[in-house]
């Protein structure tokens, strides 16, 4: 796994991840001048309790994840995942 850790990326107990999973809490400005000049900023990830994510899955920046939720392989979570819920696919939605 790869946990780019610009910003605080916080992992609780029970949490497994899969092979090639990305954590990644470095972003960049949208807005294109400042980019050009350089800047860079991060946003924090949490996961919560007991999440599996599974391989190859991305995790961007800013997002949380609660307690219980599965990542299916591949996944590109683009915004926060309840607890207990199921997601896959990109961007990221909730299954089942």
């Amino acid at each position: 796994a790869v946990i780019l850790d610009v910003a605080p990326v916080n992992i609780a107990h029970g949490v497994s991840i899969g092979p090639n999973v990305q954590i990644l809490a470095a972003d960049h400005p949208r807005d294109p001048e400042t980019r050009k000049a350089g800047l860079e900023l991060g946003r924090p990830i949490t996961i919560a309790n007991h999440v599996w994510i599974g391989g190859g899955a991305i995790i961007l920046p800013g997002v949380n994840i609660g307690e219980s939720a599965i990542i299916g392989a591949g996944a590109v979570v683009t915004r926060d995942v309840r607890p207990s819920a199921t997601v896959a696919g990109v961007p990221a939605r909730q299954i089942g």
